[in-house]
């Protein structure tokens, strides 16, 4: 069983680490995002869930190591390396990018037969059978840094730093490859349910584009729509929280 000690593991961030919560929320971020950016969720959860927040390699405290460009090779790596953390419940939150990554992941606990996620929350992503006809990832350095920042998941200010942009170009452009390459059966499915959230005015994950998740459950399924676009979920904390912890008190 993982132990608060158990700070070793680079793929996970535990900013409140909790032995003795009832649950264990792993959250997977956005293309560009790193554990850090879910500090405060990280925080507002504590009380309720031991948080494992993930880092994807090529970024922060993981800078040297070699990013990982498709959704299913980091669900294959988070798979194996979420296994010893199943001691006490699962739920998985992803955002964005990361809604992909925690579908597959929790695809590859049920076909192990490997008890893992009772609820997956999925957070302005696309339903995974969707695909995508962008190609933002061969765009030039400028374009796929002003991309994220026109999706409001970062400072603009970002772009005035050389040396910043320079670092997070490489995970950025790993990340925006897995998630546009990536390709999922229409009639692939989980059996725990989902509950997905969207901002209303998120074009690049409509309203109805992240209702689709629903043909990929074979449980229940709920759809919760918050004010905001793709980043709703910086201004909406305390809603997410509580929606969050209703469902883990079921």
């Amino acid at each position: 069983m993982p132990s608060s000690a158990a700070v070793d593991n680079p793929w996970f961030r535990r900013f409140n680490p909790s032995d003795s919560a009832p649950a264990r929320v792993v959250i997977f971020p956005h293309a560009g995002g790193s554990a850090s950016y879910y500090l405060e969720y990280s925080n507002a959860l504590a009380p309720y869930a031991d948080v494992l927040a993930v880092q994807y390699p090529g970024r922060q405290n993981r800078i040297a190591e070699p990013t990982i460009d498709s959704v299913t090779g980091l669900a294959e790596e988070l798979f194996r390396e979420l296994r010893e953390w199943a001691d006490r419940p699962l739920v998985f939150f992803g955002h964005s990018m990361g809604s992909a990554v925690a579908f597959e992941t929790a695809r590859r606990f049920e076909r192990a037969g490997v008890k893992g996620p009772e609820r997956l929350f999925v957070s302005a992503g696309r339903a995974p059978s969707l695909g995508r006809e962008t190609a933002i990832h061969r765009l030039p350095d400028a374009g796929l840094l002003a991309k994220l920042v026109e999706l409001g998941g970062t400072d603009e200010r970002v772009l005035a730093i050389p040396a910043l942009c320079e670092m997070i170009l490489p995970s950025l452009r790993a990340d925006y490859t897995a998630i546009e390459t990536y390709r999922c059966a229409p009639d692939a499915t989980v059996s725990v349910p989902i509950t997905a959230l969207a901002g209303e005015s998120d074009k690049s994950a409509t309203v109805d584009q992240v209702g689709q998740w629903e043909r990929h459950t074979t449980g229940p399924f709920d759809l919760r729509v918050f004010p905001g676009g793709h980043f709703y979920l910086a201004d909406r904390t305390a809603e997410v929280v509580e929606l969050l912890t209703a469902r883990l008190g079921r």
